[in-house]
């Protein structure tokens, strides 16, 4: 936990699965795929990685000129990169920008993030495919973003990242173990006011039984006296006739 911090240093897609980043099981087939996954960053990608921003989010209607436009009053750019798809030409949603300087991509990091374009708040972030070690995109499981609905959720980058772990004392269920004493007597406790809860039901029974009997006697007679004298008017009866 020495080396814990909330940005990932190294890119690890187990511990990008996980909330505070001490996972040591996989939990989803996403995660599978990026660890067994051998990527290797895209050679054809030209520029300095150090000085490139990465912007997701963005409207699918936004141009290259719209983000020239915005991002340009942070510093000189040199290349602006919108990712489209290869087959149709549309936007995919995300660009890669690069200044002249890093005084200009460190005041964009700053200020640009959250920012609204075409009426889409924007991420922003530095590139981490050529400048974090490990780095595995999301469309093989890896990267930082995802949805809580898709199941795919990533930590440890800006917009995510890990929350600091909650240490707690380690607890051992061995009655035999530490502790063991605290849990026999515990143990004992509990039989002791169990066997005296029984031994109070039972007195409480023995002295109700009493009660009981002489409710049953006091009814009996009272029958018994009932029957003898509905007897004493049949022979009054008898007799009159």
């Amino acid at each position: 936990m020495a080396d814990w911090a909330p940005i990932a240093k190294e890119y690890d897609p187990l511990k990008a699965g996980s909330i505070d980043g001490t996972d040591e099981e996989p939990h989803d087939r996403a995660i599978w795929r990026a660890m067994l996954a051998r990527y290797v960053p895209n050679k054809g990608v030209t520029g300095d990685p150090h000085l490139t921003l990465f912007v997701a989010r963005l409207n699918l209607q936004t141009t290259e000129e719209k983000l020239k436009e915005v991002f340009s009053r942070y510093g000189d750019i040199r290349k602006i990169r919108l990712v489209r798809d290869l087959v149709t030409g549309f936007s995919k949603g995300y660009a890669f920008i690069e200044y002249k300087e890093e005084r200009a991509l460190l005041k964009a990091h700053r200020d640009a993030n959250r920012l609204v374009i075409d009426q889409h708040e924007i991420f922003v972030d530095f590139e981490l495919e050529r400048t974090l070690k490990g780095w595995i995109p999301r469309r093989l499981g890896g990267g930082f973003g995802g949805k809580k609905e898709s199941g795919q959720l990533r930590f440890g980058g800006r917009d995510r990242p890990f929350r600091k772990p909650i240490n707690l004392p380690a607890m051992k269920s061995d009655l035999y173990g530490e502790g063991s004493a605290e849990k026999r007597n515990w143990s004992r406790e509990g039989a002791r006011d169990w066997r005296t809860r029984e031994r109070d039901h039972e007195r409480s029974r023995d002295k109700r039984w009493p009660e009981r009997e002489r409710s049953w006697a006091w009814g009996e007679s009272e029958r018994d006296s009932k029957e003898d004298r509905s007897r004493g008017r049949d022979r009054r009866d008898r007799k009159d006739r």
